[in-house]
């Protein structure tokens, strides 16, 4: 697993976090941890497109020692900066396009990202081997 043995403490994998997205010129970015609830998100406007990553964080719960809980959510913070840095880097080097490398996180106006509204019709397409209606998965001609 990426990072299982990082020292780097989680806040300052988000400050690199943050200070790789201000060098990419987002227009806004931030770093959310939400203890209580298991998550954690980052989000940045960049090509004018919100764009959303939500981690889950390890159960404290499933961690005896709390050392170990502390590595876990270490080792997710550093294998989400790989993600978010990799993707950039695919952007600058042409290799692929902002949105093919970021369709999945960008928000729709409704607050959802693309990969939230498109994965049950995915599920449901494989389930039943017929493609969605959706205007969304299918475009506007539904061809």
């Amino acid at each position: 697993m990426y990072a299982e043995k990082t020292r780097v403490p989680s806040h300052q994998t988000r400050m690199q976090i943050e200070q790789l997205l201000g060098k990419h010129k987002a227009k806004q970015y931030g770093t959310f941890v939400d203890h209580a609830g298991g998550r954690a998100r980052v989000q940045f406007v960049l090509c004018d497109r919100i764009v959303r990553f939500t981690i889950e964080l390890p159960s404290e719960k499933s961690y005896r020692v709390r050392t170990n809980y502390e590595q876990a959510e270490r080792q997710r913070w550093r294998a989400l900066l790989l993600v978010i840095k990799a993707k950039l880097e695919a952007v600058e080097n042409k290799i692929a396009s902002f949105e093919e490398e970021f369709l999945a996180h960008i928000v729709m106006p409704n607050d959802q990202t693309v990969g939230d509204l498109v994965k049950p019709q995915i599920a449901e397409a494989y389930a039943s081997g017929r493609l969605p209606a959706s205007q969304l998965l299918l475009g506007a001609g539904g061809n």
